[in-house]
């Protein structure tokens, strides 16, 4: 996706807009639109430009979690509108977790059946998925789908039977099974179904890359069932949980790869030393985001970054000022393995997010990861930053977004009209 621009206005009143993509001049017609300004009259102006413009990062996501509360597709396509007035370029779909499973399969539908909120409502239809992507790719915005595994997958369960692994607790002495844990990573049945479901997902989102999760894994379920015990004693892997999830997602990561995707994955699947094809996307998240980065590019691997901009992690409204300075190359990088960071994602993970809030909350707060990943590396002054927040906020609540204030008492010209 090449999104570099050159946006010339003369002092002819005449603009010329260049680029050898149509997604380039969709950030420049978004540049165009930034430019302009109203008197007091409502006149509308322009001044004398010449803008030569590009990315300092190809991937500026923004991953929207839609199972821990479900988010109608109203609210999603509004959110991908936010998104291209903001040059954001990839929409991260969490679309599946413990909570529910809207997603409704072709192959599958058993699990949104008995895996949704409200399966006649709380879901999305394969042509719904197909019109978020197409409403997505006219913006300019690729869809990138999660399917976490294998932990995440609790809501998977109760639509295919014998997927998650049997729990068992001592109760009184007595071995009893006590609930579901993650994906039961010992039968052949497992990863027969992992090659159905994703030989649709891939074949459904047209993206050339798939993100598989493979993050927070609870390893007591495994370690309390006898059948997953036994296994471990036969591979040779002793206690080392760690080398179970590794002997998983090699198994998930191969299917994926035979099915001409490549995988993003969360940072534990690296930390855990699972063999990765080169081409695979680190997805770093957790604390001492700088050293894990120089860790992943080191061993060349290219990676994105989040850690800093999780946005769910709501503090007050100008909280945006401590995310802001966040900057994905400030690991001493050598120039091999900064060219190996892609740029990163805001994450708005919905414990306490739904259709209610999810606008508010996200904009205008997301606009600081994306300006730190379009612009110079230079441009990261949070002061200098705050005047042109303002003017983009009100630019937004007039295309009717409502983003909130984030700076304190002010106003938008367009107040009396919302």
């Amino acid at each position: 996706m090449d999104e570099r621009y050159e946006l010339t206005i003369s002092a002819s009143t005449v603009a010329n807009l260049i680029s050898v993509s149509v997604w380039g001049i969709f950030r420049g017609l978004e540049t165009f639109s930034h430019l302009t300004y109203r008197d007091n009259s409502n006149n509308i102006f322009i001044n004398v430009s010449h803008i030569v413009d590009y990315p300092r990062f190809q991937h500026r996501g923004v991953l929207l979690d839609t199972s821990r509360h479900y988010v109608p597709k109203a609210v999603i396509l509004q959110n991908l509108d936010a998104m291209t007035y903001n040059k954001y370029n990839v929409f991260h779909w969490h679309i599946v977790d413990d909570q529910s499973f809207p997603y409704q399969s072709t192959n599958f539908p058993s699990i949104s059946d008995k895996g949704a909120y409200i399966p006649s409502t709380h879901i999305y239809t394969i042509n719904e998925v197909v019109e978020i992507i197409d409403y997505a790719r006219q913006r300019g915005i690729r869809v990138i789908a999660e399917f976490d595994t294998p932990g995440h997958s609790l809501s998977w369960g109760p639509g295919i039977s014998g997927l998650l692994t049997q729990c068992y607790a001592n109760h009184s002495g007595t071995i009893e099974p006590d609930g579901y844990g993650p994906i039961n990573p010992i039968l052949n049945s497992t990863y027969e179904f992992l090659q159905q479901l994703y030989a649709e997902i891939t074949k459904l989102f047209p993206d050339e890359y798939i993100h598989v999760g493979g993050d927070e894994v609870s390893f007591n379920c495994w370690q309390s069932n006898p059948d997953i015990n036994q296994f471990m004693k036969t591979m040779g892997f002793g206690t080392d949980y760690a080398k179970l999830e590794s002997y998983y997602m090699a198994k998930l990561l191969k299917t994926v790869s035979q099915l001409e995707k490549t995988s993003i994955v969360w940072q534990e699947v690296f930390d855990n030393e699972v063999q990765l094809n080169q081409d695979t996307i680190v997805h770093v998240w957790k604390a001492d985001p700088m050293s894990e980065m120089k860790n992943v590019t080191s061993s060349g691997y290219r990676a994105l970054l989040s850690t800093c901009w999780y946005l769910n992690d709501f503090q007050m409204a100008n909280d945006w000022i401590q995310f802001y300075p966040c900057e994905p190359l400030d690991f001493n990088g050598t120039a091999k393995e900064n060219d190996l960071v892609l740029g990163g994602e805001t994450c708005m993970w919905a414990e306490y997010v739904d259709s209610t809030n999810l606008i508010s909350r996200l904009w205008p707060r997301a606009l600081a990861p994306a300006e730190r990943l379009w612009s110079n590396m230079t441009v990261n002054d949070h002061v200098l930053a705050l005047p042109r927040f303002e003017e983009h906020r009100c630019r937004m609540v007039e295309r009717g977004i409502n983003a909130e204030p984030v700076n304190g008492p002010s106003w938008c010209p367009s107040d009396y009209l919302v």
